[in-house]
């Protein structure tokens, strides 16, 4: 008898091995360490299905984040400050839930996002709506809500902007948790969109090029980057925004790191350029400057501290990609 339970016991034993084995992998990867990629609900892809959201909706420990035109409402009372809400915090904030889309499950937790169909700017105490990207750069939420929050950014834009049938204009109806929409006229079926981007930092030998677009604050300095195109590799798209924006020519490509990016549903691929020339020619509709940056001036901006930034130089903060591409070159990894 104990030995049968054993055996029965034993792919549990190996899910649960190789899962434990998995999360330790991704937790050490060059992805892990950026803003947004920490999301760790259970999305069970595999399950959405109406049973599925009607047993979430009807679950009473049920989570939701709030969004209100490109903002969150958090609870700024709470010490560190909390983004889920409660189903009677729905409630009493008279949030409409049936527009929700089910982002997964912490354990048997269904986590929502709810989109605030009235035009709150900021909803009741102890409640502050505080926009995606402040949040990022804060860092009083935790990594894993990050990604929640990411998660349901994507996912709420993608509905609000897919409310009719791109085929024959009839209106939409959201399906398997809001993962799908379905055409009510043509019946076609329209899924979730995620646009890839080049995110993309070019060297030669002991430099790295940065550029700046017009809307940047003054002194920052970033990577260059540009959607890519239909039929297009990962390499060509880095080679071809490189030479349109600035003139340089890159040879070999090396991927380094990816990060979710919900302005409004990007995929941003971080990769490292080894460039063939020097002279650059830029493209002033699309940058403000570009230049080429010594390894030593780099390493400065990156370990200056907020009372020692350099006005007329500085990077991005750490949680976005380009601080990480920037260094992993500067610092040999």
């Amino acid at each position: 008898m104990v030995i049968s339970r054993f055996v029965l016991e034993l792919p549990t034993l190996k899910d649960r091995y190789m899962k434990s084995i998995v999360k330790e992998l991704a937790a050490s990867e060059a992805s892990a360490f950026v803003g947004f990629a920490g999301n760790a609900l259970d999305r069970r892809s595999e399950e959405r299905s109406d049973k599925l959201l009607e047993n979430a909706r009807s679950n009473p420990t049920q989570q939701h984040i709030a969004f209100s035109k490109g903002k969150v409402f958090v609870d700024v009372s709470a010490d560190p400050p909390i983004c889920r809400l409660s189903r009677s915090d729905v409630e009493a904030l008279q949030i409409k839930s049936d527009r929700s889309v089910l982002l997964g499950f912490e354990g048997e937790t269904p986590v929502f996002a709810s989109p605030v169909e009235a035009d709150v700017e900021d909803p009741l105490p102890p409640f502050k709506a505080i926009d995606v990207r402040s949040l990022a750069m804060q860092g009083f939420l935790s990594r894993e809500d990050l990604g929640a929050i990411a998660q349901g950014s994507s996912l709420l834009a993608w509905n609000a902007n897919c409310l009719f049938c791109s085929r024959c204009g009839a209106p939409t109806e959201a399906q398997a948790g809001g993962y799908k929409r379905a055409c009510t006229g043509c019946g076609r079926e329209h899924f979730p969109r995620t646009d890839p981007v080049v995110i993309m930092l070019a060297t030669r030998d002991d430099r790295c090029l940065l550029g700046r677009s017009h809307h940047f604050p003054p002194g920052v300095y970033s990577t260059l980057a540009g959607f890519v195109e239909p039929g297009e590799t990962i390499e060509d798209a880095v080679r071809r925004e490189t030479l349109e924006e600035s003139g340089i020519v890159i040879g070999n490509v090396r991927y380094h790191a990816s990060q979710p990016w919900p302005f409004p549903h990007s995929l941003m691929i971080g990769c490292i350029g080894e460039a063939l020339s020097e002279q650059i020619n830029m493209d002033q509709t699309e940058l403000d400057d570009c230049r080429w940056f010594d390894r030593a001036r780099v390493l400065q901006a990156l370990e200056a501290t907020p009372d020692q930034i350099d006005p007329a130089f500085s990077v991005p903060p750490t949680m976005a990609i380009a601080n990480h591409l920037i260094s992993a070159w500067a610092e040999n990894q």
